[in-house]
């Protein structure tokens, strides 16, 4: 460098720069990777937790497969190799990249989530796979329901041993890490309903098939009596099979997860009578890029979660989940002809009342052929209605449920005359979730959750004991089930300062919110300081038997509800509802979507669940006014 002076060393650092700017938008923004070589419009990156585990290898392969679809679009992948930081520093190198969206599956969601919420607030981030705590850190989850997959497993532990006695061995992932702790959740649910099942042993494998292997070789050797082991992964189940063979040991049914493809997948082990079972769900890969796209290029109606179908599948099916990879065979068939029967709950609140103009008006956009019928909150009229729908052939029914139990045999009359059936708002709590198509609505728990979030938040530093009433909805139903436990699951366990103190059903009816309310006060008078109640219309009766007791509602007493109505707002803005969960009624236009998203030969999810917010006082007034319900 002793030849170039101070300027032109300055002018060649320039030169160097601009260059190095000029390769990156070469590169990354105008099609590297894309096979014509075409413009690159947009810019991805994956970040994934690790490649060992056959599930993540073909997570990425489904990625990859739905990128060749989109000549406009680049992607770039990162492998954390199972570790934490390295994983943050994988997003932050991408992030420096200039990507538009993050796809992300976390190693760790806990030490993930706050560079998560992070790059949320820069770009659009899509959690894959692993759920995070926190309804605000992303813009889109998909992936499965491991308490579903927990509890479909001890199920099948249950059916498979019948009355006979059960000791049973667990093998799980990583200790701490969300899907492990909800699997194991749900399939101890399950088991401990049963007297003649017990959990002899839990096992600690990583995921990891070698690992597996080990360490129930290890048990083995102290020649425990174990009849069924259920391992969290399908490699895990095949070590423990391996461990088993070591040992000469036969009779003892191996249940697996994943359900993958291929030599020493899980299907394959089904088949070979390596594995009793095991349960099987998409890696959502290819869902990530069909949203994201849907995302970077604006589109209306994104949802806030997938949750992705899990199949139950035993050598009684396997050959045909292989062969058709659903449980709903593909109906193609011209929107100009979709004849849809719908059954509404009734017209109790005004949420359901938006929520049914939102259906017709959705239908009529849609150009899909609507007929709605009123089941008037009878259980029995609703089903009478949905038995009308299968007589006069249409090709879809939907409805929301009234209560969780109490559908199956009608589901399964729909399901012979070859009709598919949509769930809106509300779910079902049945043996069989192949009875319908998907469904469709909120986050009842979450709501819960957020709205118990909020009471934590606002009564920081008060040492007094906190009392609370709940107006709960109808007894059964999947809002009430759900936003109760959400809530009450959000309390702190080890606290004195919170009690809720009474719980009654209102039904959801700002009537019977005022009746159960006034009740609440002349039991309990001054000891009352928040009511949480399931719905607005709920809680606008509390704030009237609170006004007519003499207090004042959203001072002397908080008031808290889920729905985010138009009249609920104006209540926050005159300051006497404190905080109201926002409950999307405005379904329509994703059902009609995901209806014919199914006669376009797609295969949908299991549950849709829609974007959401929440209300105080401390929001921009301009929110109260412009309510589309």
């Amino acid at each position: 460098m002793r030849g170039i002076n101070r300027k032109g060393f300055l002018v060649l650092f320039v030169a160097l720069v601009i260059l190095l700017v000029f390769l990156y938008i070469f590169v990354f923004k105008h099609g590297h990777g894309n096979q014509d070589n075409q413009g690159t419009r947009f810019v991805i990156g994956v970040s994934q937790s690790n490649l060992t585990e056959p599930w993540r290898v073909q997570m990425n392969e489904e990625i990859k497969k739905e990128v060749q679809k989109h000549k406009d679009l680049q992607v770039i992948y990162t492998d954390a190799a199972q570790s934490n930081e390295k994983q943050k520093k994988d997003i932050n190198r991408l992030l420096g990249y200039g990507i538009d969206l993050l796809i992300v599956s976390t190693n760790d969601t806990n030490s993930l989530t706050p560079l998560i919420a992070k790059v949320h607030k820069k770009i659009p981030v899509i959690v894959l796979g692993r759920a995070i705590d926190g309804y605000d850190y992303y813009t889109l989850f998909i992936g499965p329901d491991n308490q579903a997959i927990g509890r479909n497993a001890g199920q099948l532990v249950s059916d498979m041993l019948g009355r006979e006695q059960g000791n049973i061995v667990e093998i799980q992932g990583p200790e701490g890490s969300s899907p492990v702790r909800e699997r194991s959740q749900g399939f101890n649910e399950v088991i401990q309903k049963h007297p003649n099942l017990h959990l002899y042993n839990t096992i600690v494998a990583n995921w990891q098939k070698d690992e597996a292997e080990d360490k129930v070789t290890a048990l083995l050797q102290s020649n425990p009596q174990i009849n069924t082991i259920f391992a969290q992964s399908d490699a895990m189940a095949l070590g423990a099979y391996k461990a088993l063979q070591k040992h000469e040991i036969k009779g003892v049914k191996v249940i697996g997860v994943d359900g993958l493809e291929g030599t020493y997948g899980g299907l394959d082990l089904v088949k070979k009578g390596v594995l009793a079972g095991t349960f099987a769900y998409k890696t959502g890969g290819k869902e990530s890029i069909q949203y994201a796209m849907d995302i970077l290029k604006g589109k209306s109606n994104i949802p806030k979660k997938i949750t992705l179908r899990v199949s139950t599948i035993t050598h009684k099916n396997v050959d045909q989940y292989a062969l058709n990879k659903s449980s709903f065979p593909k109906q193609i068939k011209s929107r100009k002809h979709i004849v849809l029967g719908f059954v509404q709950v009734g017209a109790e609140s005004s949420w359901r009342l938006a929520n049914t103009a939102s259906i017709k008006k959705a239908a009529q956009d849609y150009g899909i052929d609507l007929k709605f019928k009123n089941a008037n909150e009878s259980i029995e009229a609703q089903i009478s209605i949905i038995r009308e729908f299968i007589k006069q052939k249409v090709d879809v029914i939907a409805f929301s449920p009234i209560v969780e139990t109490g559908y199956e045999p009608i589901l399964k009359e729909a399901k012979d005359a070859g009709i598919p059936v949509v769930l809106v708002d509300r779910d079902l709590d049945l043996k069989d979730n192949d009875l319908w198509l998907t469904s469709i609505g909120a986050d009842f728990e979450e709501e819960g959750k957020r709205a118990a979030r909020w009471l934590l938040d606002n009564t920081k530093g008060i040492k007094s004991n906190i009392n609370i009433v709940e107006l709960e909805g109808t007894t059964n139903s999947s809002p009430t089930v759900y936003r109760r436990k959400g809530f009450e699951g959000e309390l702190p366990k080890n606290s004195n300062r919170y009690h809720i103190i009474a719980s009654k059903s209102a039904n959801f009816t700002k009537e019977e919110g005022k009746t159960v309310t006034t009740e609440f006060l002349k039991k309990f008078g001054n000891k009352i300081n928040v009511v949480f109640a399931h719905n607005d219309d709920m809680a606008l009766g509390a704030i009237e038997a609170i006004e007519a007791f003499g207090k004042k509602p959203g001072k002397d007493i908080l008031v808290i509800s889920v729905d985010a109505t138009q009249e609920a707002l104006n209540n926050i803005y005159a300051g006497k509802l404190n905080v109201t969960v926002e409950c999307n009624p405005l379904l329509g236009p994703y059902m009609m979507k995901a209806i014919i998203n199914h006669f376009n030969g797609k295969e949908l999810p299991v549950k849709i669940i829609t974007e959401e917010g929440i209300f105080t006082a401390k929001d921009d007034r301009s929110v109260f006014f412009n309510r589309p319900y």
